[in-house]
């Protein structure tokens, strides 16, 4: 089903989406690609959007910055410098984060207007990124597609292709609360990660993975997630042709659980400390499937390099489910305190 959700200052129409299945209803804007919500039930049946956003279309386009639920690109995370040399050749882009670019640049995938094209349970999103979009090389051709499997998991599968040597790194950054109010002081964060990014001033790593072990970013088996977090998580797996389970989140109050398979290497964990009016620090948690921060300058970090005659490619699945009240974690999932 599709609806017009609002238009913009040139009077670009944005619509709105709505996709259901298997007990799970999900809204999709064209702007963005913004997943406006996803209502899934509790342990006694009772539904709540499990998502942060807007009911109107002015919401999003005042709180620009935190990039509720949008699909971000061309490159998500940050570039240091807003620069990075590729075949020999520097190219510089917007830099939109202090001195870096970041979630590709000053207006990028996610402040753009989609076509979107019905498809079996969902809808996919497709665009053209000219060349020398916020600096970055090469016409991209874009598409997302959105939709639910039979059991009402929300799968989002990212595909481009390029006329020359370019960089690619596309994610989808909701912010989670499974209470569906409040905040996710409560949730338990689970990881499928050995080693993290340590990063310094800008968020922008400092060196090569570090063991999570004994650390406060040791999240292999599961416990609060807190507060403090924005880090990119090195998935034990690394890439993968298909999407494999990585993450686990759980809030004990409703029983909801949120699983996260992805064929990315990296999961960046943010706590939303820092969201602004009208949100509370806290108010959720995302978890964006991705490679790492800074790979255009980093040749040891799995490349983010895309070139004429080859598809990127990249999945993600959001599955959902319960959990009953006081119902034993298996022993490799057992909360061991914040």
């Amino acid at each position: 089903m599709t609806e017009l959700f609002g238009t913009l200052s040139d009077g670009t129409p944005v619509h709105r989406w709505t996709l259901e299945r298997g007990g799970v209803r999900v809204r999709v804007l064209s702007y963005g690609g913004i997943v406006q919500s996803v209502e899934i039930p509790d342990r006694d049946g009772r539904p709540a959007d499990v998502v942060l956003g807007f009911p109107g279309l002015d919401g999003y386009l005042d709180h620009p910055g935190p990039y509720f639920g949008a699909l971000v690109g061309r490159y998500a995370n940050r570039i240091a410098g807003g620069r990075f040399i590729l075949d020999g050749r520097a190219h510089t882009l917007a830099r939109n984060d202090g001195d870096n670019s970041l979630h590709g640049g000053e207006r990028g995938f996610d402040k753009r207007v989609w076509e979107v094209t019905p498809v079996a349970h969902g809808v996919r999103l497709s665009r053209v990124s000219p060349h020398g979009e916020e600096g970055f090389p090469g016409r991209l051709e874009v598409t997302a597609t959105y939709t639910l499997d039979e059991a009402g998991a929300l799968r989002i599968a990212y595909e481009a292709v390029t006329d020359a040597p370019t960089v690619v790194n596309l994610t989808n950054h909701s912010y989670w609360n499974l209470s569906g109010s409040g905040d996710t002081a409560g949730h338990a964060l689970r990881l499928a990660a050995s080693r993290y990014t340590p990063v310094g001033a800008g968020l922008i790593p400092t060196g090569g993975p570090q063991e999570v072990a004994g650390t406060r970013f040791d999240f292999r088996q599961a416990r609060g997630a807190g507060s403090g977090y924005d880090h990119n998580f090195v998935l034990d797996k690394g890439v993968t042709k298909a999407p494999e389970e990585v993450a686990e989140l759980h809030d004990p109050a409703s029983g909801r659980v949120l699983t996260v398979a992805t064929t990315e290497p990296g999961i960046q964990v943010y706590t939303a400390d820092h969201l602004g009016a009208p949100f509370t620090p806290g108010a959720g948690i995302a978890l964006e499937t991705q490679h790492f921060p800074d790979s255009p300058n980093r040749p040891e970090f799995p490349s983010t390099e895309l070139r004429p005659g080859e598809v990127y490619r990249s999945e993600t699945v959001y599955g959902f489910g319960v959990r009953a009240a006081g119902r034993a974690r298996p022993a490799s999932a057992r909360p061991t305190g914040a």
